[in-house]
């Protein structure tokens, strides 16, 4: 089965589940294409969780799900060394971090400790624990999902988390005939469960290296610096792009422009992409009256195309 083919057929067997998200069901498999984590941030009960689980059990991945809590200690995601009496020695029991695809399920109600747990797991897809570092199953993906920072209970995330996740997307509320579809129709959960994969773990692999083989020109990357650049100039955020995230901009685009059959990446990939990729990464300066997504979608109106 050739490239697009696998591609469509993941997108439609997400499309089953998560009915009338096709923008968010492409960002995803998007992000993931791209070998990043993916930020899920919404009010509960619009589907963050079914998404990544739809997700894990269609791309074939082991899957792991973990509740966090303001209790949550990070021992609790990387694991524990337990003494056993017949071996006379301690054993390392691993935590829910190892495994194929992590869901941390509203990441923000932990204390800010336990969000950093994820850092080493997340950058350099291992774990140090009992003076021990443990490779991560590959591949590795957290897909972490949290609540609007208004609601009861939340903490912020650190700056250096955000810029871990490659994408921020929000899954928003359904239409009223997905809704209607979802109200009248079988439960969610069942139908996740029985998902079959649509890939097998070679041939995810293949894709992901498809990836990496797209072309990007040089007056592509030019476009890319012209946008990273506008960032920094003081005029629209407090602090402009870091190089990470110029990588992960290119990363992504090269994903979109694979999902979309073409061999090269185009200006157009890089706009769709830019939003989700760098919104979470930037604060807009003060008195600014457009959000940071806003202001990402003004910033590439003014930055001319190559």
């Amino acid at each position: 089965m050739n490239t697009q083919k696998l591609i469509k057929s993941i997108l439609f067997q997400l499309g089953t589940v998560l009915v009338g998200k096709d923008a968010q069901i492409h960002d995803s498999v998007n992000c993931l294409l791209a070998d990043g984590h993916l930020l899920l941030e919404d009010v509960p009960g619009v589907g963050k969780t079914t998404l990544a689980h739809a997700l894990a059990q269609t791309l074939g991945l082991q899957f792991s799900r973990v509740q966090f809590t303001a209790d949550l200690m990070p021992s609790d995601l990387t694991g524990v060394s337990v003494y056993e009496r017949e071996s006379g020695g301690f054993v390392f029991h691993p935590g829910p971090v190892f495994a194929q695809v992590v869901l941390a399920d509203e990441i923000n109600r932990a204390s800010p400790r336990t969000q950093s747990a994820l850092l080493e797991a997340m950058e350099e897809k291992q774990v140090t624990a009992d003076g021990q570092t443990r490779t991560l199953p590959q591949p590795f993906f957290v897909i972490a999902t949290q609540n609007p920072q208004d609601q009861a209970g939340t903490h912020a995330l650190p700056e250096s988390q955000l810029d871990r996740f490659l994408m921020r997307i929000s899954v928003g509320y359904p239409e009223r005939s997905a809704e209607r579809l979802l109200l009248g129709g079988p439960d969610r959960r069942s139908l996740v469960a029985n998902l079959p994969a649509a890939v097998s773990a070679q041939q995810w692999a293949g894709l992901q290296g498809a990836v990496r083989q797209v072309h990007t020109s040089e007056a592509l990357l030019d476009y890319v610096q012209d946008l990273i650049l506008a960032t920094r100039s003081g005029q629209w955020f407090v602090h402009g792009l870091s190089p990470r995230a110029g990588i992960a901009v290119v990363r992504a685009a090269q994903a979109r422009a694979l999902m979309r059959g073409r061999d090269y990446v185009a200006p157009d990939d890089v706009q769709d992409i830019l939003v989700a990729c760098t919104a979470h990464r930037l604060v807009p300066v003060g008195g600014a009256t457009l959000g940071a997504r806003a202001q990402v979608q003004a910033l590439i109106q003014a930055t001319a195309l190559p």
